[in-house]
């Protein structure tokens, strides 16, 4: 479904539920149902508060094919698990583009300048919009977006913490060594440095075993285990591009193929994955571009041709 949103995590091509269900991206099972619940009854068309027809077939389709699969993708544990692992990743790869992103809307801006308290910050900037954005046909894109927005800059500064968190409570290396041990130090440090790539490369291997048997979940499990070793492996992530493309989750592969590009594009598998990411896309890029072009602002948005 295509939306006429440019912002926030509508941006890089992510459908972002919570901000059309106006949660935030940390709501339960019982959060997410009392808020779909609400927006239903608002929608429905036998509970609808409108008067004009065409008004209420538009209500109709807005929670039919927006609020509908967005209530389906949050609802069950398993799925919603899945989008976040999605959501995090974006964030992390986004992270390190925070003094650069344009940013449209106030709460983001005023989010995204907060030092304490920001998770308080994003919940009492989120309330406000939520309360409006069902109020009105004509500003529910409009808020959704403020509210993708909105979650954009959250993730981004939430993973950008665990980043620096990471990087604070990683291991020093150890001292250096008495000389009376230097040669056998020396060697137990190389074989020590060794480990964690010679691994790593086990896990490359068997991951691209997994994929040419096109056993796609256990290569994704393998490379994930190898992104905790070496976060910015480049081959790790051209690899689980490649394996995510093959299972048609377009959105994770084209997360972890432009990370692994911004690593290093001219490693051989990177340039092979976006070779696959490319012959997949063009076709879909144009039909988002044609569907935007169609129809008359956003009543015309559902429209079909006659």
């Amino acid at each position: 479904m295509s939306f006429p949103i440019e912002q926030g995590l509508f941006k890089y091509d992510i459908t972002d539920h919570y901000a059309i269900l106006g949660v935030p991206i940390n709501a339960d099972s019982r959060q997410i149902r009392q808020r779909y619940l609400k927006i239903a009854y608002l929608l429905h068309p036998d509970t609808f508060d409108g008067k004009i027809e065409k008004e209420k077939q538009l209500a109709t389709k807005i929670l039919s094919k927006l609020v509908n699969p967005a209530y389906e993708a949050l609802s069950k544990d398993r799925s919603r698990n899945e989008y976040k692992l999605v959501l995090s990743q974006m964030g992390y790869n986004l992270a390190d583009e925070l003094n650069s992103i344009t940013i449209a809307t106030d709460e983001a801006q005023k989010l995204l300048q907060t030092s304490q308290d920001r998770e308080l910050t994003y919940h009492r900037l989120l309330t406000p919009l939520v309360n409006q954005q069902y109020e009105s046909l004509d500003n529910i894109f409009n808020i959704t977006a403020q509210i993708s927005e909105l979650n954009l800059i959250y993730l981004m500064l939430s993973q950008g913490e665990q980043i620096r968190e990471k990087a604070k409570t990683k291991p020093k290396s150890n001292p250096k060594p008495k000389e009376t041990s230097k040669a056998t130090t020396s060697t137990e440090q190389k074989s020590k440095q060794e480990e964690p790539k010679s691994a790593v490369a086990t896990s490359l291997k068997r991951a691209q075993e997994y994929i040419e048997r096109n056993n796609l979940s256990q290569a994704i499990i393998e490379l994930r285990e190898a992104l905790k070793e070496e976060p910015n492996n480049s081959t790790c992530h051209g690899l689980l591009g490649l394996a995510y493309l093959k299972e048609n989750q377009l959105t994770m592969a084209k997360i972890h193929i432009n990370k692994a590009r911004k690593v290093n594009p001219q490693d051989p598998i990177v340039i092979q994955a976006k070779q696959a990411l490319d012959e997949v896309t063009p076709d879909s890029d144009r039909s988002k571009a044609s569907e935007k072009q169609q129809g008359g602002g956003f009543f015309g948005l559902f429209g079909k041709k006659k």
